[in-house]
C-alpha cells in the first residue's frame, strides 16, 4: 500500500534523493524546503504524487502548517523524514554564538518542531514512522564541528527517548546516522571557515583540511541511503539508531571502544559515590528499549 511522506530539506542532497526514492516506490510526497522552486522539475514530472511546501523548520507555526498541508492534500501522513540540516566548520572559540545557535536551531529544533506537529496525527491513527536523519557525528564527536555534533547528539537522545514513549502507539522512530555522503554537505560546511588561530592548528587544523580535501570524494551514496530510508518505512521493526556507511561503522566503533575502555578504567571512581555497596539496580531494567 502506498504511503504519504513529508520530507524536510528536500531541495538537494540526501533529501532530494529520499524524495526520488519514495516517488519511485509509488508513494506520495510533500517535499519541503526554504526554496521549493528547486523541486519544480520533480513536481512537474510526478504530477499529483508530489507537492512542495516552503518551510523554515525553525518556525514551529510553519511546521504545523506543513503537517496540516500534507494531511489536507493527501488525506493523511505515514512517514515524516526530518532531514533538513547543515554544518559550519570552525573551532568553537572562533564561531559566533549566533552561528552556533543557528546550527542547533535547524539541526535539532527543526526535528523537534516537525515531530511535535506530526505526533497528534500519528497518535490518532496509531501508526506511522518518524525517521530523523542524524549523522555518525551523533555518536562520535568531531573537532571543528561542535555545534553540529551537539545538535546530532541531541537528535540521537531525543529519538531514543521518544521511541520508548510512542512504540506502544504503533509509531516507529529511528535515527539514521550516515557517514560521509557524496553531496554538497562537505563543501558547504568548509566554505566559510575563519582563519585558524595557531593554538588550534593541532586539534582542529587537520580536521578542517580533511573536510576540504574530502569534499566530492565521500564514499557514501545518497541514492543508496535513500533506498534504505524507504525500506525502513515498510518494516515492522526498526532500530532506534542505524549507522550507514563503512566509515561510520569504523569511526563509531573506535569511539565507543575508547569510551568503554575509559569507563572501565574509572569504574572504581564511578561506584564510589553510591551510598551503599549493596545497591539493587533491577529497577533500571524498565528503561531498556
Amino acid at each position: 500500500m502506498s504511503k504519504i511522506w513529508l520530507i524536510t530539506g528536500a531541495a538537494r542532497g540526501l533529501g532530494r534523493s529520499i524524495v526520488e526514492a519514495a516517488l519511485a516506490a509509488g508513494d506520495r510526497v510533500v517535499a519541503t524546503a526554504r526554496n521549493p522552486e528547486r523541486l519544480a522539475d520533480l513536481e512537474k514530472a510526478h504530477g499529483g504524487n508530489l507537492r512542495t511546501f516552503a518551510l523554515d523548520v525553525t518556525d514551529a507555526d510553519a511546521a504545523r502548517a506543513a503537517i496540516d498541508f500534507t494531511v489536507r492534500t493527501f488525506s493523511g501522513l505515514d512517514v515524516l523524514v526530518n532531514n533538513a540540516g547543515f554544518g559550519q566548520a570552525s573551532p568553537f572559540e572562533q564561531i559566533s554564538l549566533a552561528d552556533f545557535r543557528a546550527q542547533i536551531d535547524v539541526n535539532f529544533y527543526g526535528v523537534v518542531n516537525l515531530t511535535h506537529a506530526a505526533l497528534p496525527v500519528l497518535r490518532k491513527q496509531r501508526s506511522g514512522y518518524i525517521i530523523n536523519i542524524s549523522s555518525s557525528a551523533g555518536r562520535a564527536a568531531i573537532p571543528a564541528m561542535t555545534a553540529y555534533t551537539a545538535a546530532k547528539w541531541a537528535v540521537g537522545g531525543f529519538t531514543e527517548a521518544l521511541s520508548m514513549e510512542v512504540e506502544a502507539l504503533g509509531i516507529k522512530v529511528t535515527a539514521v546516522e550516515p557517514g560521509g555522503l557524496r553531496t554538497e554537505w562537505s563543501s558547504i560546511a568548509s566554505s566559510d571557515m575563519p582563519e585558524l588561530l595557531p593554538e588550534y592548528q593541532e586539534s582542529v587544523g587537520n580536521i578542517l583540511d580533511a573536510l576540504k580535501n574530502n569534499a566530492g570524494h565521500e564514499i557514501g551514496d545518497p541514492a543508496r541511503v535513500a533506498k534504505v530510508v524507504v525500506d525502513l518505512a515498510g518494516r515492522d521493526v526498526v532500530p532506534k539508531h542505524l549507522l550507514l556507511g563503512s566509515d561510520a561503522l569504523r569511526w563509531v566503533s573506535l569511539t565507543e571502544g575508547a569510551r568503554q575502555k575509559s569507563d572501565a578504567e574509572w569504574k572504581a571512581v564511578s561506584i564510589s559515590t553510591d551510598l551503599s555497596a549493596n545497591v539493587d539496580l533491577s529497577h533500571f531494567d524498565g528503561f531498556k528499549g
